[in-house]
């Protein structure tokens, strides 16, 4: 079945459909929360939390072409709502040094390195690269223009490039010497 005829169906007040959008929807829900969120408990609580608050709203959607990008948008805020929340709390695993294998080196290193970034320009990279939404969509999402987001993933990849760079810089060899 088209996706907007059940979007339609589901702002007739059918469960079902709603529910047949939510279980489409929910891989990338989810992705879209672990950008935001380290702890798959808060993206499970900012799932159930978005879920919750676009059933109860699905009404006031307009378009319902725009049904995946209204209920990211939903989840995105609530998940910054609940990171706001939880900021100044210490998680028992951050104090306990996790075991790791070589296989996670990439991943740790990607993610110091977009640590680096402002939260919007890195969750605009995980949003477009990893999670592979495409600019209309996270257009969509932010409520900007598509050249406007394109713009701001053009300065974000700048800016870890220039952080690549400063890093090779001080690994260069000087009259033999590493540096």
């Amino acid at each position: 079945m088209d996706q907007i005829k059940i979007v339609k169906k589901a702002k007739k007040g059918d469960v079902d459909s709603f529910e047949q959008l939510i279980l489409i929807h929910k891989l990338t829900m989810y992705r879209v929360a672990k950008t935001i969120l380290s702890r798959d408990e808060d993206c499970a609580d900012a799932m159930q939390e978005a879920i919750l608050k676009a059933f109860q709203s699905i009404h006031t959607l307009r378009e319902p072409a725009f049904f995946k990008s209204w209920l990211i948008r939903i989840l995105m805020n609530e998940c910054h709502q609940l990171h706001r929340q939880r900021r100044n709390l210490t998680s028992y695993d951050r104090l306990v040094e996790p075991f790791s294998d070589d296989k996670g080196y990439e991943k740790i290193e990607i993610q110091e390195i977009l640590d680096t970034l402002p939260s919007e320009q890195r969750q605009l990279l995980k949003l477009f690269h990893i999670e592979d939404l495409s600019i209309q969509e996270i257009s969509q999402i932010y409520e900007t223009p598509e050249n406007t987001i394109k713009t701001k993933l053009r300065r974000a990849r700048e800016k870890i490039r220039q952080h690549l760079l400063k890093h090779e810089e001080g690994l260069t060899w000087k009259n033999g010497n590493n540096n």
